[in-house]
């Protein structure tokens, strides 16, 4: 078998292992799902053992599977820090695009970005505002910055930063309509909905979750805040968003003794795949300047 034939295989073994499945391991590839099985049964195949168990729900690893998977990946883990290596003695270049959500944004990257691209002046740079969930696996970006947990296993992260999310009203929906006291009491309040909130209508708390009602509904969190201001109803959403009310006493925050714990900000990108070095420098970048933004890191704002 030809050394680079064998390192394909390796790498969609690598892959499948990972990922837990052949279509997933196919689309960090950009293969098919019927190739790279093809392609594991014929590493297998070479080597006379069988690597893998195969049922309908989930791929297993079998004792020689698994002394090879360490093997294989100890092999291609070398080859990574090689190219690695070397790329980084060439000058960042190339264009780099960027899933990212709007407010955060406009707020804490945009105003980094002269400074960006003056130290990298070969990158070209597309952030693509994008406040719904961006498949990194599927779509033309490099990297997505993304607010809240990882949950795809074909995706890695690098934590950025934290921020806390906050319960507030305005004082005159308070002198109207009162404060809740506990998170459940919401069921009885108008709240405004920000639709592209990953839990919905439900709102989280320490130990509780709520779903919530209201009679306004809106897709941008500027707006949300501006309605909230404006006494129509209670909103939820990071304290960053709503600090300058909250310091100059116009927004109060309620349930204090209730608010969940912080909610993390991340920069995905797809595992194993090459990662060219202007990937690498933003990535380094925009996680120093978010490490110097209070708000960012868990220490509140106003």
């Amino acid at each position: 078998m030809d050394p680079m034939d064998r390192f394909l295989l390796m790498t969609c073994f690598a892959r499948a292992v990972e990922t837990g499945s052949f279509s997933a391991a196919a689309r960090d590839l950009g293969l098919s799902q019927p190739n790279v099985s093809r392609y594991v049964a014929a590493l297998e195949e070479h080597l006379q053992i069988r690597l893998l168990h195969r049922s309908t729900r989930k791929l297993g690893l079998t004792p020689e599977g698994e002394r090879y998977y360490a093997e294989v990946r100890r092999i291609l883990t070398a080859v990574t820090e090689t190219e690695l290596a070397i790329r980084d003695s060439v000058a960042p270049s190339g264009l780099l695009r960027v899933a990212c959500p709007t407010l955060l944004t406009q707020t804490f990257v945009l105003p980094h970005v002269p400074e960006f691209m003056a130290l990298y002046p070969a990158v070209a740079l597309d952030l693509q505002f994008n406040d719904g969930y961006v498949n990194l696996l599927d779509e033309s970006a490099e990297l997505a910055i993304r607010i809240g947990h990882l949950e795809d296993s074909a995706l890695r992260a690098l934590r950025i930063g934290q921020f806390e999310r906050v319960c507030v009203a305005s004082e005159a929906y308070i002198a109207k309509h009162g404060c809740p006291d506990k998170p459940d009491d919401l069921r009885d309040h108008q709240c405004v909905l920000y639709t592209l909130l990953a839990s919905g209508t439900t709102w989280r708390f320490s130990g509780a979750e709520v779903p919530v009602t209201g009679r306004i509904s809106v897709n941008s969190p500027e707006a949300a805040r501006e309605l909230v201001a404006a006494g129509l109803g209670i909103g939820y959403g990071p304290r960053w968003l709503y600090a300058a009310g909250i310091r100059d006493g116009s927004l109060r925050v309620l349930l204090r003794e209730h608010v969940p714990p912080p909610v993390p900000i991340q920069i995905l990108y797809v595992a194993n795949r090459l990662m060219p070095r202007r990937v690498r420098v933003f990535m380094d970048f925009i996680a120093a300047r978010f490490a110097a933004v209070p708000a960012l890191n868990g220490q509140g704002a106003g």
